[in-house]
């Protein structure tokens, strides 16, 4: 079940630098603080707040998580994902979340 606001964006996926770490895509920090204002109360611990996310047509249900040293939200990519879609690090996405 989608959630009734839809958001669509253009960002880069990139590599946290811890070991093993997660792929992520930021959501602009303009459309992040709209979100954090207008929806923030939908979050649970730690920022996170559930999402449903699209990819070249491709959908499935993850959260978004407000990183409080970027002031942004971050998406997790999964591997299924990457790897089904070829996605690369610093290559352009357009993503689509519904909250």
């Amino acid at each position: 079940m989608k959630g009734t606001i839809t958001y669509q964006f253009s960002t880069n996926l990139w590599k946290h630098d811890s070991p093993g770490g997660w792929y992520f895509v930021s959501l602009p920090k303009q459309l992040s603080k709209e979100i954090r204002e207008n929806l923030g109360w939908q979050e649970e611990g730690w920022g996170r707040m559930k999402t449903e996310a699209e990819i070249k047509n491709h959908q499935w249900k993850t959260a978004i998580w407000f990183d409080t040293k970027m002031q942004l939200y971050v998406l997790p990519i999964k591997a299924e994902i990457r790897e089904k879609l070829n996605l690369e690090i610093n290559k352009m996405i357009e993503i689509k979340i519904w909250i």
